[in-house]
């Protein structure tokens, strides 16, 4: 079987490389089966599988009764890989689409999520072999509207074991954990509402409400949270909507909210009828449990919204939304309304059951012992370059420095870009464009010590340049 399909791919290839030579031109007509057959010396059959296969791909033709013919889209002039778009704004969509449209060699240590070997590989590849064999329902269907039952009770037994007692039928999956927040924001907010942020958050945030033509204000955030009297001072002068926060390890800083900020945070919030949504998305890479607002407000004005994309997998997507149940069912109708079907089922089978899979905690603890090694690592190299840790985090992947000499981060990064490495430039985070001088690095991304070389160049040209 494996020599037929290897002879099937050479006679694909034979074929292509006449496109490509225009040997064969747009609309001429291949050779017939017999004739080629006797040409590369292969069976009949094997012809027939590779035009078959051909005209799935697009290249080719089949006119029923007259052969085979190259079809118009087939001959692509060649070109020449588009450069990363250094001269772009460096706003909050930068960080991400350099990220995203790194070349293959790129070091990444501005990006949010792990190198490929450091997730659990294993245990999806495991899951999707246990796709052959589900019903046909789940490869061709829609799924509920709120999404697997036995994924949503999964995360309803997460929930109660962190405090927070919620009935599966409060849970709504989504297609990825942003999209659980553009439910969210679909849900609550009109264009000009006002909607806080942490100063600094994660980018993406500010990307998806400023898509939602919101005015975002920002909440200065320490190591234990945002600032409790500036929180309640900006309630009251701008009453905001809608609160936007991570919970667990904070994205970029690495904080944790204490228990007592946790406590004025929801009482300003009730006095004000503030709505908090609470990303949950790094819980896991917690040691220990540290204070959510979804659990001590009881999802009363709390929503928590989550995904997988950081722990299992960012190919194979499923967010998900609790809330209270009024809230709940209004938003299953938005979903169904905007994206039919929500989560894919089988893309929410692989995440069940790789969760499920015994191997999936034991991963879960070896990585945070990893991460932790590495953030030790991480963050005396960076040390060594003169750069402060904002705050020693208590998991997660994440370091939130400050670069020396209040150098321009946004300048370090255009510098490093031209190396081909990607950095995370302060004010990509902040609203207010309060943190020039600060850098967020990915400490897993951080293996390659051209890393440290390029900071430290560009470090070194922008010093020179200062005089």
């Amino acid at each position: 079987m494996a020599r037929a399909a290897g002879r099937t791919g050479d006679v694909m290839e034979a074929i292509r490389g006449r496109i490509a030579s225009r040997a064969l031109g747009r609309g001429d007509r291949l050779p017939s089966i017999r004739s080629l057959a006797a040409t590369l010396a292969v069976s009949p059959s094997t012809v027939v599988e590779a035009y078959d296969r051909l005209v799935a791909e697009g290249a080719v033709l089949s006119r029923p009764s007259s052969g085979f013919y190259v079809s118009a889209g087939a001959v692509t002039p060649a070109v020449n890989a588009l450069p990363v778009r250094a001269d772009r704004a460096v706003d909050p969509l930068w960080v991400s689409r350099q990220s995203l449209d790194a070349a293959p060699a790129a070091l990444k240590p501005g990006c949010g999520w792990l190198p490929a070997d450091w997730m659990p590989n294993a245990i999806l590849r495991r899951s999707i072999r246990k796709l052959a064999r589900v019903e046909d329902a789940l490869l061709a269907d829609y799924g509920n509207a709120r999404g697997a039952l036995p994924m949503r009770q999964w995360l309803a037994r997460r929930g109660a074991a962190g405090g927070l007692e919620i009935d599966p039928e409060q849970i709504l999956l989504t297609p990825s954990g942003s999209q659980a927040i553009d439910l969210v924001c679909r849900f609550l907010l009109k264009p000009g509402d006002t909607v806080l942020v942490d100063d600094p958050c994660y980018f993406n945030f500010q990307a998806l409400l400023q898509a939602h033509r919101v005015r975002i204000v920002g909440v200065p955030y320490t190591a234990t949270g945002p600032d409790p009297a500036r929180f309640a001072e900006i309630l009251a002068a701008e009453q905001p909507r809608l609160y936007v926060t991570n919970a667990a390890i904070h994205n970029p800083t690495g904080a944790t909210l204490g228990a007592q900020t946790a406590h004025r945070l929801l009482t300003a919030a009730s006095a004000r009828g503030l709505v908090i949504v609470e990303d949950e998305i790094f819980s896991e890479f917690e040691p220990e449990p540290s204070p959510r607002l979804a659990a001590l407000d009881g999802l009363v004005n709390v929503i928590r919204i989550g995904s997988f994309s950081k722990t299992l997998s960012a190919s194979v997507r499923c967010g998900y939304v609790a809330a209270r149940p009024d809230w709940i069912e209004a938003m299953v109708d938005l979903q169904v309304a905007t994206n039919f079907g929500g989560a894919s089922p089988v893309a929410v089978r692989l995440i069940h059951d790789s969760l499920m899979d015994s191997a999936y905690r034991r991963h879960m603890e070896a990585l945070r012992r990893r991460l932790s090694a590495a953030r030790r690592e991480a963050a005396r190299r960076l040390a060594d370059l003169g750069v402060a840790v904002f705050v020693t985090p208590r998991g997660g992947f994440y370091l939130w420095g400050r670069l020396p000499d209040g150098t321009d981060a946004a300048a370090i990064a255009r510098d490093a870009l031209r190396e081909d490495v990607i950095l995370a430039p302060g004010n990509v985070f902040s609203v207010g464009q309060s943190a020039p001088d600060f850098m967020r690095f990915n400490v897993a991304q951080m293996q390659d010590g051209r890393v440290d070389a390029v900071v430290r160049q560009a470090l070194a040209r922008a010093r020179a340049e200062r005089g």
